[in-house]
């Protein structure tokens, strides 16, 4: 097996899983997967997942990276705010939510943290897409009520200020109708009282 046509084969995937190698080189030896990793051909991104050492990274690939090693799991929190231009802050973590247990995966791409959330609750995501690849991330208004639920310290117009919500972005990207519906499908109503005192914070901003 040589490396060009390693390469040729599967880096149309971005994310390379074991599943992926063996579905294309039925007789590949995982030996290999070692060797090319000490050489720099291969960058191991956790158990089962790697990557091609020349592979461009940006957040479109974090994301990936997000989405396929710890399924199912959709990006949120402080990485989704920052993707629609909700705070200012630059976040090197990527954060994400899923319906297994809270996790943290560190390797020398990047840091993937997950919050766990029931699963009554895993919803208000939608795909975007880069070449052949999909990534899952939450909606705009579910990124904040994802991070108002897990965040449950945050309860004042002081505590949500030092979110540093930039309000014309909010403006610009929030649906107030859909914020609502979807906060209905919570049905948690100290998120409805917290929720109010956040848009009460945006206003007065």
């Amino acid at each position: 097996m040589n490396k060009i046509d390693f390469q040729k084969r599967l880096i149309p995937y971005g994310v390379i899983s074991l599943e992926n190698i063996y579905k294309s080189f039925p007789d590949f030896s995982y030996k290999q997967i070692s060797r090319w990793q000490k050489d720099g051909f291969l960058i191991k991104i956790k158990q089962g997942f790697y990557a091609f050492a020349d592979q461009k990274i940006d957040d479109y690939f974090l994301f990936l990276i997000a989405n396929k090693i710890y399924e199912p799991s959709y990006i949120s929190l402080e990485k989704a705010l920052k993707y629609y231009g909700l705070i200012p802050e630059e976040i090197f973590q990527i954060t994400s939510v899923s319906t297994k247990k809270t996790n943290t995966f560190n390797n020398p791409i990047g840091s993937f943290s997950y919050r766990h959330i029931k699963e009554s609750l895993f919803w208000g995501y939608h795909f975007i897409s880069n070449s052949n690849q999909k990534v899952l991330i939450a909606d705009a208004e579910k990124a904040i009520l994802d991070y108002i639920y897990l965040h449950f310290e945050l309860k004042t117009e002081n505590d949500f200020k030092e979110l540093r919500i930039n309000s014309n972005s909010f403006n610009e990207n929030i649906n107030l109708d859909k914020l609502n519906k979807y906060l209905s499908k919570f049905k948690n109503k100290k998120l409805n009282k917290r929720l109010e005192v956040f848009l009460k914070t945006i206003q007065n901003d």
